[in-house]
């Protein structure tokens, strides 16, 4: 069972740096569809995802069209939009399988056409009509950590020993 974090046309480089470094703390796979709206070596793409980019799996595609083809059968993929009525805590990721969650870029979210033709996997962050979305990389970290809440952290070292521990 693998979590995967997919992007599709990311526009900001610190988001995507960050949601990296999440990705390499968590054992989640990223995947990026272009068009990116940055340069891969970028200052503030790396600067976001600090010295963790080897740590990162990444897998690149070039269009939503390839990525669709790419995607496993068995696999469950769910679109993170504010116009699902399905919420995130919804659904059940104890499921034995490879999930994928997809995150539209930051200025217009996912194509319309492909939301309304996948409307059963579309789940939401709740929240308050006031503001039009959510940071991508707080919402990435929101769905991600449910995911792992419901498979208890598996795989993740759940304490660490303060280094000052160390020292008594």
């Amino acid at each position: 069972m693998t979590n995967n974090i997919v992007l599709f046309a990311p526009e900001i480089p610190s988001n995507t740096g960050n949601i990296a470094r999440t990705c390499a703390g968590t054992d989640a796979h990223l995947h990026l569809i272009r068009p990116l709206g940055f340069s891969l070596d970028e200052k503030h793409l790396k600067r976001a995802g600090l010295d963790y980019w080897d740590q990162v799996n990444i897998t690149y595609h070039d269009s939503l069209d390839d990525f669709m083809e790419y995607l496993p059968k068995q696999a469950r993929l769910f679109l993170v939009s504010k116009f699902a009525d399905k919420m995130y805590t919804d659904i059940d990721y104890t499921i034995e399988c490879d999930d994928y969650l997809m995150f539209g870029r930051e200025t217009k979210g996912l194509p319309e056409k492909f939301m309304r033709e996948n409307m059963d996997k579309c789940i939401r962050i709740p929240m308050t009509d006031k503001i039009r979305s959510l940071n991508l990389s707080n919402s990435v970290a929101i769905v991600l950590f449910e995911v792992l809440r419901q498979q208890n952290f598996s795989g993740l070292e759940l304490t660490h020993e303060y280094p000052h521990d160390k020292l008594k």
